[in-house]
């Protein structure tokens, strides 16, 4: 896969996860200087950077996919942990 073109809809996705996380994210972003508690995600790595990581390893559909999942298992009766894509 070669074609610039076809990469384009997984660099867009990837780049936009960058800049959400390097603006809006408490646990990225400027936002983590001034959030009451360091680190909110349970999860190691964050959210954001497992759907980035997700996304870059499977591809947009598999890798949302899994991100998604991931996203649905975070919630406050989840213990957490380290969560490889």
């Amino acid at each position: 896969m070669n074609n610039p073109l076809a990469a384009f809809p997984k660099l867009l996705i990837l780049r936009l996860i960058r800049f959400y996380q390097k603006t809006f994210s408490p646990d990225h972003g400027p936002l983590s200087l001034i959030h009451p508690w360091p680190g909110v995600c349970k999860f190691r790595p964050t959210c954001s950077e497992y759907a980035y990581l997700a996304i870059d390893k499977y591809g947009i559909l598999k890798g949302s996919l899994k991100a998604i999942w991931r996203i649905l298992r975070c919630n406050p009766w989840s213990k957490g942990g380290w969560d490889e894509p």
